[in-house]
């Protein structure tokens, strides 16, 4: 099974540039769990599966932290669930920069692991 978080809309601080890190700019994160959670469903228990609200404060509080490169803050915030989560088979996720400043406009930029 597999529980999915789309769209977390995040402000941040990440970015080589110093407008990056005072103005700042907004991220887009997605995180699926997989797992064994077939017990959780049928014994509608909390306890047995992965709580929603947990990895997105664990988004909340891993983009806080600022970093130059979103693969550094990607690879932190994948360490950081494996860790939160011990009964997840694997953790996904992917950290969207929108409209990163490249000298044209770009949509986004992402990165995204797996594992």
């Amino acid at each position: 099974m597999k529980i999915q978080l789309n769209n977390i809309q995040v402000r941040a601080h990440h970015g080589c540039w110093k407008e990056e890190e005072v103005i700042g700019g907004d991220y887009r994160v997605d995180v699926w769990i997989k797992g064994a959670f077939e017990v959780s469903a049928e014994t509608d228990d909390l306890e047995k599966t992965i709580d929603y609200v947990a990895v997105k404060e664990l988004v909340y509080s891993e983009m806080k932290i600022r970093a130059k490169l979103i693969e550094t803050v990607l690879v932190r915030m994948h360490t950081a669930m494996k860790l939160r989560f011990p009964n997840a088979h694997s953790v996904g996720i992917r950290l969207t920069k929108i409209n990163a400043p490249m000298g044209h406009q770009v949509e986004s930029v992402s990165v995204e692991m797996e594992g």
